[in-house]
């Protein structure tokens, strides 16, 4: 379990939101999975609604009409920075683009949404009230974020150039072409898969979970879909897709003592 009340340096993945064409429906299948509870706010930019976990801030829906979801609907990953504004500049010089300016979220940060040169789109988030997500790596929260994308050299570049991360095989996965990043201080925030058969370059989302073939089961029942379990290197994983299409993984990392 790791708890977070401070910001998180540059480039960790700090923050997470959905957007939803039925907030109700969505509350209520993510309450069956995880155990969520919600708190509602608001900002300029319109109504959201904060994700709980024992009374911690874990991420958040926002209401999207049902055209927008049609063009695709994924958990959107927010990277940390000090300074929305500056790195937000820096997208912009190394390839990306900023496809929402900077902006305030109620008292809670400042954010932008922006997109890498081979179009995986994120945020930024510059934490004031709220430094990100208050629980990580524990069941029901962020474990991790990975991006998929068809042609990952420019990635990598970018987000090297960008956040300073270094770039790393991965011997326990000779077979995949994948990319761990790393902060300077050596902390690992994810990495990038090269998969040719992807349709567009997307960040993925995985959360962990105490059990998951029971997950699985619970995704069936709330109206969403899974697929089988499959033992993987790091845990036992499995695909979740909930009633809107959006996809996103589990896992159950094996103990510290087995």
């Amino acid at each position: 379990m790791s708890k977070v009340s401070t910001n998180q340096p540059l480039g960790t993945p700090t923050w997470l939101d959905l957007g939803v064409p039925d907030l109700d429906r969505a509350k209520a299948f993510y309450r069956a999975l995880f155990g969520w509870e919600y708190e509602e706010r608001s900002a300029a930019t319109g109504p959201f609604t904060l994700c709980l976990l024992r009374g911690q801030r874990v991420a958040a829906l926002r209401p999207v009409t049902a055209a927008d979801a049609e063009g695709g609907s994924w958990w959107h990953v927010h990277l940390a920075t000090d300074d929305c504004d500056r790195t937000a500049k820096q997208i912009v010089v190394s390839g990306g683009a900023v496809l929402v300016p900077p902006a305030d979220v109620a008292d809670l940060g400042r954010t932008a949404v922006v997109a890498d040169p081979t179009g995986a789109r994120f945020s930024l988030w510059q934490g004031r009230t709220l430094a990100g997500c208050e629980l990580v790596n524990e069941p029901c929260a962020l474990v991790r974020n990975d991006l998929a994308c068809p042609d990952p050299g420019p990635a990598r570049r970018f987000y090297a150039t960008v956040f300073d991360f270094t770039l790393d095989g991965n011997d326990d996965l000779p077979g995949f072409d994948f990319t761990f990043l790393r902060r300077p201080d050596g902390h690992e925030i994810g990495g990038i898969f090269g998969d040719p058969a992807a349709r567009a370059s997307r960040w993925q989302t995985v959360f962990e979970v105490a059990d998951t073939d029971e997950l699985v089961a619970l995704a069936a029942a709330a109206g969403g879909t899974a697929g089988a379990p499959e033992d993987a290197p790091y845990g036992r994983m499995a695909a979740i897709t909930d009633p809107f299409g959006t996809s996103f993984s589990v896992i159950t990392r094996p103990s510290p003592a087995s």
